[in-house]
């Protein structure tokens, strides 16, 4: 929401051209601020999961899922959030993307009991574990097995609903075990999809008779 411009461009112009300027204009005063209200800092506090969405310098998108015990997503204060970002797969998209582009979306949504969601946009940084311990003195210790390699640190530039129309309701189930910081490829989901499976040889280029 920088300068307080609500929306991009982009979806401006298609309000006026389809003729929903006055809905959209009605839900960004109802319901867009730029800070987190008690409300919202309460809602970030018990999420345990999150979906992250970053974009490289040209443009080029991607979506992240990340999940903790409630409160991996700290709030900082009403204007900063931070997220712990864990050894994974080692290909570092979304990092990457941020270190190129900062905006970052974020959206929780709560399956089990409001059934409501919350966007979060803004700006993203990196910074070393030691050095936001220094500046924030009730953050989360790491979870167990895992080492935080960065924290995301994202300055609030929008927050606004999710509506609750088509989320549907889920009810949590215990699991027996968390691998977590496993590099077991089988713990890790292995060859799921078998693209790894898939992947053959180019057939030779037939030989000219």
């Amino acid at each position: 929401m920088p300068g307080k411009h609500v929306g991009s461009d982009g979806e401006h112009e298609l309000q006026d051209t389809l003729g929903t300027a006055d809905r959209a204009e009605r839900f960004y005063d109802d319901q867009v601020i730029d800070y987190l209200n008690p409300s919202m800092v309460e809602f970030v506090a018990r999420m345990d999961m999150a979906f992250i969405s970053t974009a490289d310098s040209h443009g080029e998108c991607d979506a992240s899922f990340r999940a903790g015990t409630p409160g991996f997503l700290h709030v900082i204060d009403e204007r900063t959030i931070a997220y712990p970002e864990y050894r994974g797969n080692g290909v570092m998209a979304s990092l990457g993307n941020i270190l190129e582009n900062p905006h970052v979306g974020i959206l929780m949504i709560d399956f089990v009991r409001d059934l409501i969601g919350l966007h979060i946009n803004g700006k993203a940084r990196m910074v070393a574990d030691s050095e936001l311990r220094e500046t924030v003195s009730d953050l989360p210790d790491p979870e167990r097995g895992k080492t935080s390699q960065v924290w995301v640190v994202v300055d609030v530039e929008e927050a606004y609903i999710h509506c609750r129309k088509h989320i549907p309701q889920m009810v949590p189930v215990a699991r027996d075990r968390r691998e977590w910081g496993t590099d077991n490829v089988r713990a890790k989901g292995g060859d799921y999809f078998g693209v790894k499976a898939g992947k053959q040889p180019a057939p030779a280029a037939a030989k000219a008779s």
